[in-house]
């Protein structure tokens, strides 16, 4: 008899389930209609009124109808941010690999913002003037072993700009002449400077540097003499530090 009785107790649970939610709806039924009829016998006294109220209430019920939608959307859209931050938040496993987005195809590399990528440096001496470009050349001597190096260009020199000591010993005297590319050092240039650097300055490297070239007859006088020459394409050379200076490239140290 208990095992009987168990679904007809299920059934009975059910139909008072059903009976109270129908008296539910009845209840907030009646209440509706017994409110609107409430509502009309008021309009009826106060027609001004009730048309303003029902003139405001009609927008308000119109946007919360079309906001509900939306909230909807919304309150989707957060949980699924949410749910997509979870996942990224999660501790990767140890040994797990790591998989890191490819950059899109033609971006540069981006740099870390410490270190400076410099272009390779080439000096053009023509932007400087006469006094910039001798102290430019004793700067070239000093930087390739030259010690002692002293500029001494200008009224009086007798033709010695700059003077040094060469990392072998000898005394470099040198003379320099700023020249535009179509102005070349005639052997005019170099006999004058033929006439002081041995007697007057005791030469024993004198070097003539120009930033343009030489004429053919100066090139001879300069062989026959031994001036050595070094015209715009050997001084730039020298200076990028592709070519040697004009005492040689340094000599290797002696071994112990």
């Amino acid at each position: 008899m208990a095992e009987g009785a168990a679904p007809a107790t299920a059934g009975g649970g059910g139909l008072s389930g059903l009976v109270v939610a129908f008296a539910l709806i009845g209840s907030v039924c009646c209440a509706g209609v017994l409110l609107f009829v409430r509502f009309a016998h008021w309009a009826g006294t106060r027609p001004y009124t009730a048309g303003l109220l029902i003139a405001l209430t009609v927008p308000v019920f119109y946007v919360l109808g079309r906001a509900m939608p939306r909230g909807r959307e919304l309150r989707r859209a957060a949980r699924a941010g949410m749910a997509a931050v979870d996942r990224d938040l999660a501790p990767v496993p140890a040994g797990a690999p790591v998989e890191v987005p490819a950059a899109p195809f033609g971006t540069e590399p981006v740099h870390d913002g410490l270190t400076v990528e410099l272009a390779p440096q080439r000096p053009d001496f023509m932007d400087l003037d006469p006094d910039a470009f001798e102290a430019a050349v004793a700067a070239l001597c000093e930087r390739d072993g030259c010690r002692d190096v002293s500029v001494v260009g200008g009224a009086g020199d007798l033709g010695a700009d700059v003077i040094a000591v060469a990392p072998d010993g000898r005394r470099v005297v040198v003379q320099c002449k700023r020249y535009a590319p179509d102005h070349k050092v005639g052997s005019q240039d170099l006999q004058r400077f033929g006439g002081t650097c041995w007697s007057v300055h005791g030469a024993q490297l004198p070097v003539v540097v120009t930033t343009s070239s030489f004429t053919a007859p100066a090139q001879e006088y300069a062989a026959g003499c031994g001036i050595h020459c070094v015209d715009g394409a050997v001084l730039r050379a020298w200076a990028e530090g592709s070519g040697s200076a004009p005492w040689g490239p340094a000599a290797p140290p002696e071994s112990v």
